[in-house]
């Protein structure tokens, strides 16, 4: 077998400590940004801005201001990706799994699957753009040049 560069071995410890950590990242920077929110409209913050399918939508302005939240939550877990991650080919799987334990912790919160279109829409556009975003990052991470010499040139 030839040498490569980046050795790939199964390290299902590593795994399950990459996906606690991005859901930790996920859900304390969108607690932050809902936090940022709500103290710029004198809104009582609750479990139901990140959980409630009913909170999202166009129609009244905490919904909109949710939101923003959400999607400003994207960005900032691309980021998270690029630091805990750090490989262009697992953001994609990364961001599907948080997205996927956050659909679970919305069924069990409201003890049924969501309903609401605003809800899946938020969601499928923060996904596009945490994975996208992040793989971007992550892959001008990678593709910058390796220096082979590390010692200055002397111009003899």
């Amino acid at each position: 077998m030839a040498p490569q560069f980046r050795s790939y071995v199964w390290d299902p410890a590593l795994i399950v400590s990459q996906i606690v950590l991005m859901q930790a990242v996920y859900y304390s920077s969108l607690g932050l940004w809902l936090a940022l929110v709500d103290s710029l409209v004198q809104n009582s913050p609750s479990l139901d801005q990140i959980f409630s399918y009913e909170v999202l939508g166009f129609s009244t302005s905490p919904g909109r201001l949710a939101m923003m939240a959400f999607i400003l939550n994207a960005l900032t877990c691309a980021v998270g990706l690029l630091y805990f991650i750090r490989r262009g080919k697992q953001c994609l799987d990364f961001t599907v799994t948080v997205h996927f334990f956050h659909l679970l912790g919305c069924c069990i919160y409201n003890s049924h699957f969501p309903a609401a279109l605003t809800w899946w829409l938020i969601h499928t556009v923060c996904t596009a753009l945490m994975a996208v975003i992040g793989e971007y990052l992550c892959m001008r991470t990678e593709l910058k040049e390796i220096p082979l010499n590390s010692v200055p040139k002397s111009n003899v």
